[in-house]
């Protein structure tokens, strides 16, 4: 499987920010059906004791259409979901877009909506300074 061109800074952001990666990338496995999140990763919250697993689709939106990269997004996103739902209900699932996409195609209305249809859980990354800028639940 290809990784996507930010693969590395989004693993990068997210160890920085005191997340074990455990998987990369994590499989999944339902029957005849093979799927494969780009990471997967796990941090223990001291304060409530108990560890927090998520799972990251990592998109870059590099192509020459942010639609096309969108409806790719939200296929994929609601594909693990259903898979992480079976399989580990209690790992969050979560889509990894740049900052740029965020600040603009991510506010259009209807891309706004779509995002909330499917409840996706959004991480915006900064590609340059290799952080998280933010955690969208």
């Amino acid at each position: 499987m290809a990784r996507d061109f930010y693969h590395d800074v989004v693993r990068y952001a997210l160890e920085s920010e005191g997340w074990k990666i455990t998987h990369d990338p994590f499989p999944l496995n339902i029957g005849n059906i093979g799927y494969e999140i780009d990471l997967g990763a796990e941090k223990l919250l001291a304060a409530e004791k108990n560890q927090v697993k998520i799972a990251v689709e990592i998109k870059s939106f590099t192509g020459p259409s942010d639609i096309n990269e969108f409806h790719r997004a939200m296929g994929q996103f609601n594909d693990y979901f259903v898979a992480l739902e079976i399989i580990e209900p209690d790992r969050i699932l979560f889509l990894a877009i740049p900052e740029e996409i965020w600040i603009g195609f991510f506010q259009e209305r209807a891309i706004q909506r779509a995002v909330e249809r499917i409840g996706a859980k959004i991480i915006v990354y900064n590609p340059v300074d290799k952080t998280i800028a933010k955690w969208i639940k």
